[in-house]
């Protein structure tokens, strides 16, 4: 390539491929160690005899298309009026605001998302959203922790001793050539329980399988202790998907084309050519013409993630008004011909770029339209909600890239690569042409979990997605058999009782407006089921079709009750006594007698729990049995900053005598929030 201060212009050309049928892609995982939250069970509410009429979109309610001109201007007036937002909000006189992001809606109400800090100091976990009404006032407020920010004084371990924990986490991950470039930095730890002094460090390297490495390790200053990691590299999967003859957008620079896309906020795309380091080459030539649709030629991944870049940037300007992935309408950039038989592709915030290696024996790029979706996705989820990258909220975070990357693939409406909800439809992984993953019954492929249960957060987070991915199929689909688009999908419910869809253009953007305006960077699934309520409502109204919807598809995961309510039969037994639970006291217990029934209690036991509580971390809620066996529904630190319990869990109790006194038994592990229990509830189906 050279340069030239010639005349520069943009053009489009066609792009031959062959469609062709690729293999074999694994999927890296990261270990996760947020803790479970809470979250609820199955509920058994009967189906809607005859769902309500579809509803529009209430008027004024959708977020608008910001250029970035008007974007900058929204934050620049954040900025200005933040030391006052943070007074109104009630922060302490060393906390303040920073701005991340902005989503305006065609009333005039603005959303701003906000990170922030303590004395300086980055607070991990204190991020926020704040929802504004065209006059100025705050109507709604969503926080990741309601914690109050005042960490005790104490005397910091050094920093060297932080970066040895880290390193020795990332050394019990099987890294290679793990380092650590900058030294560790303070921060405030806010994402679990009581705010710390801390350390954060990055570990670079390379993880087992060739992905660059940057675990992030937090360390409590005081005592050393590691108190949460995750992956700053996300991974995903694709192929290499030849798309038919496309066009891309190209930049001509005298004789010389080169691979810029100047209508997509200049995004590039560079030939690694085997490198592991760097932005490697831009892609350029002497004519307008890009790859033959053969792997050999170096040309065609490029052409492909070129083309899977274009559709996500337009897809998310077309569908949701965003331009771009941090909305700034700046492009990233795309690499591609990564390492050596890497069989992977990923995003990383450190270059702001994605990465496509070339699969086994160098011969099958990871380049498809899903891919790049998914990937590119991963840069969306990490300039709004910043979900972090393990636990549930890796989960969700996976999902998110999931959900938008089949999205993008049903807006690209290519007839060689048709929208469907089956990821890495064309790797043949398995051999026999099945999918990587498949969001109507996740467990399909051998590894994703269906429903929500409580350890869910302790696994793998591609895994993990599962639930979220399915929540999605439902609520756009509905369950049962059904063919799309030449695939036939078969969704069933975690309670057995079907869900009506709503159509994936309504759920898409309920989705995107939970994604950008409700969820935080430790959302959870209990969170996510609130958040996607809230934009509902929002766009829809609460008593519309489409929020009912929304409450079944998560019920049919195991998450939250039916819009009936608790309701669709069984015998009861209640208590509804408020008894008070004390402030890091002693556990409380509130008895329910069960008589009158035979035999054991079923394996679908329903435990509906309803406490009042202004910081639900501090609990742990147990069901004793009669015989004193305890059933552990919610653990001590789980649940993230949210207010109160209101859910359904479902127990195995298939070894329990069903006839005697069950107690719910409940203690407040941490000082300061309180709160009671206001009724619970046994339903034998």
């Amino acid at each position: 390539m050279r340069s030239s201060s010639s005349r520069r212009g943009t053009s489009h050309r066609r792009t031959p491929h062959i469609p062709r049928r690729t293999a074999a892609v694994a999927l890296v995982g990261v270990a996760a160690l947020m803790a479970a939250a809470v979250q609820s069970g199955t509920a058994l509410a009967a189906p809607e005899k005859t769902p309500p009429a579809a509803s529009k979109a209430i008027p004024g309610s959708e977020s608008v298309k910001l250029s970035p001109a008007q974007r900058a201007e929204l934050i620049r007036k954040a900025e200005a009026a933040k030391a006052q937002t943070a007074r109104d909000l009630g922060l302490g006189a060393k906390e303040k605001l920073v701005v991340r992001d902005v989503v305006k809606d065609a009333d005039g109400t603005v959303h701003t998302r906000y990170e922030r800090t303590y004395d300086g100091l980055p607070v991990l976990g204190g991020d926020l959203v704040v929802k504004a009404a065209k006059s100025g006032a705050t109507k709604a407020v969503v926080k990741a922790t309601r914690a109050a920010i005042k960490p005790a004084t104490t005397t910091a371990v050094s920093a060297a001793k932080a970066a040895k924990q880290a390193l020795a986490a990332a050394k019990a991950d099987d890294a290679r050539s793990a380092d650590v470039d900058k030294a560790p930095r303070k921060v405030i730890w806010a994402a679990s329980g009581k705010p710390v002094l801390a350390y954060e460090t990055v570990v670079g390297g390379l993880q087992k399988d060739g992905t660059p490495n940057e675990l992030h390790v937090v360390t409590d200053a005081a005592t050393g202790a590691k108190l949460y990691e995750y992956q700053g590299i996300e991974t995903g999967t694709g192929n290499t998907m030849y798309s038919g003859t496309v066009t891309l957008g190209t930049t001509q620079s005298g004789s010389t084309y080169n691979l810029t896309d100047g209508a997509r906020g200049g995004h590039k795309t560079y030939n690694l050519n085997r490198g592991t380091s760097g932005t490697g080459t831009l892609f350029s030539g002497p004519d307008d013409v890009w790859g033959n649709g053969s792997p050999s030629n170096a040309e065609t991944a490029g052409a492909d993630a070129h083309y899977g870049a274009a559709l996500t940037w337009d897809y998310y300007k077309n569908v949701h008004g965003r331009s771009g992935i941090r909305g700034d309408g700046v492009g990233a950039y795309s690499r591609v011909h990564y390492g050596n038989n890497y069989v992977n592709a990923f995003w990383s915030d450190s270059c702001f770029c994605m990465t496509y290696g070339d699969g086994s024996g160098n011969t099958h790029p990871l380049t498809s339209i899903d891919v790049a979706g998914h990937e590119m996705t991963h840069g969306v989820t990490s300039n709004t909600a910043g979900l972090v990258y393990s636990g549930e909220s890796g989960g969700l975070n996976e999902a998110t890239s999931d959900i938008f990357g089949s999205t993008v693939e049903f807006y690209a409406n290519n007839s060689s690569d048709v929208g469907d909800y089956l990821i890495g439809e064309e790797i043949d992984i398995n051999g026999d042409g099945s999918p990587l993953r498949y969001m109507d019954k996740p467990s399909k492929d051998g590894a994703s979990k269906d429903s929500w249960y409580s350890g869910i957060g302790s696994i793998d987070v591609h895994y993990s997605s599962g639930p979220a991915n399915h929540f999605f199929y439902l609520l756009s689909e509905g369950s049962g058999t059904k063919t799309i688009n030449g695939v036939t999908y078969n969704s069933a419910t975690s309670d057995g009782l079907p869900v009506t869809g709503i159509g994936r253009d309504k759920a898409e953007k309920i989705w995107f407006r939970a994604l950008t305006t409700k969820f935080t960077s430790n959302t959870n699934y209990a969170g996510a089921r609130t958040g996607t309520l809230a934009a509902t409502g929002e766009l829809y109204g609460t008593d519309s079709a489409e929020y009912k919807a929304v409450q079944d598809a998560w019920a049919g995961i195991n998450v939250g009750t039916r819009s009936g309510g608790g309701g669709g039969g069984g015998t009861s037994f209640e208590n509804t006594a408020d008894v008070a639970i004390p402030d890091r006291g002693a556990a409380v217990n509130s008895p329910v007698t069960v008589s009158g029934r035979t035999g054991n209690a079923p394996s679908n036991l329903q435990v509906a729990v309803d406490i009042v509580h202004t910081y639900i971390g501090d609990l742990k809620v147990d069901l004793v049995a009669p015989d004193g066996s305890v059933y552990t529904l919610k653990g001590y630190g789980t649940g993230g900053s949210a207010d109160n319990i209101n859910t359904t869990y479902t127990v195995n109790a298939s070894s329990e005598v069903a006839n005697g006194v069950w107690n719910l038994r409940v203690q407040d592990n941490a000082a300061v929030d309180t709160g009671y229990i206001n009724s619970w509830k046994l339903t034998f189906p």
